[in-house]
């Protein structure tokens, strides 16, 4: 623990310039008697460390003085710093440390590009998550994570989209986190497989081992996959008339519209729109939304639809009107 502490205070040193006994302090999670006895040990054994006293003094190292963490180029460590969400992290049980890992990378890299380097990682975050999202239940991600690693065999009860349950003994070969879920990459029946884990409701290691195919490359079989998935998705295909002004909502809004193609109209501020959903539904869905701000030009059978779930909503008020009276 000492030694990964002493790895840290250069490290800190190093990207930070000048600290405090009391900001080290903090930072490690130790007493300031702690920081000092370490600073002398580090003394001692012989990196250049000095104090300077006064309000903005603190802890130094020499100028010349550096450490080689890594022979990573500079722009390899600038890729490095877009790290995943935390929340992926804490779900593969990856914790930060006492220090955070972006230090260490920072403190190998030359002076000249250090500041470069910073510059990107206080400017640039990436978030994987949604906006209103739910939590997915990761109850037996570590047990799955545990299989891979292991090239163990898994026994899981997984609930289908139905919401029925069967057991399957699969082999796990990776774990794909898209979003918000993980899912587990396997083989079963000699076959490549995907599974939800949050779809997982029990996992159990058998004693098996397996040997990995030896051509499997786990990023390439998931862009392969997810490319397949999203050709076989049912297209339905929806033309509509509505005003200009309506069109820049269409165009924000991007819950259900999978391509949008914009054709002339004879009327300046109106516009032909062709809108790609996955079924009729959710076409029924959307156009019902805007109201009478669009109109269905085909198919014909939509627009029929369109105008029974527009009655229905109809009766239904007149109805409760009634019962008000």
């Amino acid at each position: 623990m000492r030694a990964e502490r002493f790895i840290a205070i250069i490290s800190l040193l190093q990207n930070r310039g000048r600290i405090t006994t009391d900001a080290l302090a903090k930072e490690l999670d130790v007493s300031p008697r702690t920081i000092l006895r370490d600073m002398d040990a580090l003394s001692v054994a012989g990196i250049p460390i000095y104090s300077v006293r006064g309000k903005h003094g603190g802890w130094s190292l020499l100028d010349d003085f550096k450490t080689n963490l890594t022979a990573l180029k500079p722009d390899d460590l600038h890729s490095l710093l877009a790290f995943p969400s935390e929340k992926l992290l804490n779900d593969l049980g990856i914790n930060k440390g006492m220090i955070d890992v972006r230090e260490k990378l920072l403190s190998s890299m030359p002076t000249s590009h250090r500041v470069e380097t910073k510059t990107i990682w206080e400017r640039i975050y990436i978030d994987t998550g949604t906006w209103r999202e739910g939590e997915a239940e990761t109850t037996y991600l570590e047990v799955v994570q545990k299989a891979v690693f292991e090239n163990r065999k898994l026994e899981i009860v997984y609930k289908k989209a139905d919401g029925r349950e069967d057991i399957r003994e699969i082999e796990p070969l990776g774990l794909v986190a898209k979003t918000n879920q993980w899912y587990v990459i396997a083989k079963r029946d000699n076959q490549f497989r995907t599974y939800r884990v949050s779809r997982i409701t029990a996992a159990t290691i058998l004693d098996d081992e397996f040997k990995r195919p030896p051509h499997f490359h786990l990023i390439d079989h998931w862009e392969k996959s997810k490319a397949a998935f999203i050709s076989r998705l049912p297209e339905y295909v929806v033309t509509l008339e509505t005003t200009k002004a309506l069109l820049k909502r269409i165009t924000f809004t991007s819950k259900f519209v999978h391509a949008l193609h914009v054709k002339p109209h004879p009327k300046k501020e109106w516009t032909f729109i062709e809108l790609t959903f996955n079924d009729k539904q959710e076409a029924l869905e959307f156009c019902l939304g805007f109201g009478n701000q669009l109109k269905v030009i085909s198919p014909t059978d939509l627009r029929a639809e369109v105008v029974r779930s527009a009655q229905e909503v109809v009766t239904m008020y007149q109805e409760i009107a009634k019962i008000g009276d």
